[in-house]
């Protein structure tokens, strides 16, 4: 991709940060989504070695962990999707010379985040 305009140089580097720095993020949500789903893998085998009722006492409803875990990595592959599309949208906006902030992913993201949040307490709140 070439320059056309060097004033714009910043703005376009700029934009690569924002990009990498939502990339990061998605790599992270995506991580602890395979964490929640591998602990429920340990939890399962653990059940099985220790018996059912040593365990029975400290288990939450099965299969939370594991859905939870799976949803994490698709809402983090989706955030890595919509974070290059914006990505590409800024650039363009960029060179046009048309820049506006869009705040739908920070919004989806936000939303995200509160919903699995909320999850994640009432989960807890289940187990103890």
């Amino acid at each position: 991709m070439s320059v056309t305009n060097p004033k714009n140089t910043s703005d376009h580097m700029a934009n690569e940060r924002t990009l990498l720095a939502w990339i990061r993020t998605s790599i992270g949500i995506i991580a602890f989504g395979f964490v929640i789903e591998r602990f429920s893998l340990f939890m399962k085998q653990m059940t099985l070695i220790m018996g059912r009722t040593a365990m029975s006492l400290h288990s939450p409803a099965p299969g939370y962990s594991n859905m939870a875990g799976m949803v994490l990595v698709f809402v983090g592959t989706c955030l890595s999707l919509f974070a290059y599309i914006q990505f590409k949208i800024s650039e363009k906006r960029i060179d046009e010379g048309v820049y506006r902030p869009s705040s739908l992913l920070y919004l989806l993201v936000t939303v995200t985040v509160v919903i699995v949040g909320v999850f994640l307490v009432l989960f807890l709140s289940a187990v103890s």
